[in-house]
């Protein structure tokens, strides 16, 4: 959120709400941009969560602003509740995925529940995605006179200027991670757990080894479910043609040094992180959901394939190590695509737009 930040900065006194200390927000902070820490927990923990309920509670109510605009499910329930309870004139939330729509039973039932509330208790909301826009509406989360999508969707867009093809970049890495300058290097990037698909990936990858023992698998991100071991084993016959890197601050750097983005995931609102790969000039292997659809054009910047489903990941995985000439008219394909349409000034200024017509409809005073 860093270029919507810097943005509405430039009009309005913003204040920053979250988790952590000042050093960590990593430029965030700057003219007319304070900050506040709120002990916030991603998964439910009930004193944790009441605790910092009433804390936005108590600083909503001094400092009475005119905008509360929350992103992700637990911050935007509390904000949403707390914007309400003090009565702050807008209360914007942007949705970016729905944890419940891979679950079932009384957990559906119940994170459902909690979206409807966060939908309710907000005056305008905004999704990062049209086919997650039609999904929430469908599920009766929200109408769709309630609910909009930023540009052509995303939340934030791609910083074209960081995320760019580099060919030192790709050698250095490549070096790095010793990985012939031949190979063909599938990566993942992003949270490492089951939800986003990494065992499938794995699976299907040990596969396609078999076949074209120079490719390699590159998964990038924090182990959220203590499933490296787990994934270690899985591909323990091709173990030395895999590659484990945790956090890093670089995801560019080792989306340029790789050939084929994959996000094999059950869930996703957007996928920003296939169109930052994109940007790069790589073309995706994903799953065919909500949200994902969005990001990849299936047969031109990618491959969809459906969740869950090993086969149709090995297939698209060999196809594109086969296919020199797809592969790279994907490629550019997707660089196109993602400089066209999700270049970071493009949402930023939808965000600039949204803003100005909230304020010259009258419901800011």
């Amino acid at each position: 959120m860093r270029a919507h930040i810097a943005m509405l900065a430039e009009k309005y006194d913003v204040t920053l709400i979250t988790s952590g200390s000042e050093t960590e927000l990593h430029g965030a902070l700057g003219h007319h941009v304070n900050f506040i820490n709120v002990n916030f927990s991603r998964k439910i923990a009930l004193l944790t969560d009441f605790n910092a309920l009433v804390r936005l509670v108590r600083i909503f109510w001094v400092n009475r602003f005119d905008v509360v605009h929350s992103l992700m499910p637990k911050t935007g329930l509390l904000a949403m509740l707390a914007g309400f309870f003090t009565l702050v004139p807008h209360r914007v939330h942007i949705f970016t995925g729905q944890v419940w729509s891979t679950k079932s039973g009384i957990g559906r039932f119940g994170l459902k529940m909690m979206d409807r509330v966060i939908a309710f208790c907000a005056t305008s909301l905004l999704t990062d995605s049209f086919s997650q826009r039609a999904y929430l509406i469908s599920q009766n989360i929200v109408s769709g006179q309630k609910i909009s999508v930023l540009g052509n969707g995303s939340v934030c867009g791609v910083d074209l200027v960081r995320f760019k093809y580099d060919q030192q970049i790709r050698d250095q890495y490549r070096a790095q991670l010793n990985i012939p300058d031949d190979a063909r290097l599938f990566i993942f990037l992003g949270r490492v757990n089951a939800e986003k698909g990494v065992q499938d990936l794995a699976r299907a990858f040990v596969n396609v080894n078999k076949k074209f023992p120079n490719t390699y698998l590159l998964v990038v991100g924090p182990d959220e479910n203590n499933l490296d071991n787990y994934l270690q084993e899985i591909v323990k016959s091709c173990s030395l043609n895999y590659r484990r890197i945790g956090m890093t601050d670089k995801p560019e750097n080792y989306m340029t040094c790789a050939d084929i983005f994959c996000l094999p995931s059950y869930r996703e609102g957007f996928g920003s992180v296939i169109i930052e790969a994109a940007s790069i000039g790589l073309p995706s292997v994903a799953s065919n959901i909500y949200g994902l659809v969005d990001a990849v054009v299936n047969g031109e910047t990618g491959i969809l394939h459906e969740a869950g489903d090993i086969q149709q990941i090995e297939d698209a995985l060999l196809l594109l190590t086969i296919d020199e000439d797809l592969r790279n008219t994907m490629a550019v394909a997707a660089r196109q695509r993602a400089h066209k349409l999700f270049g970071q000034e493009i949402v930023t200024g939808a965000m600039g737009k949204f803003y100005e017509e909230l304020i010259n409809s009258g419901k800011l005073q």
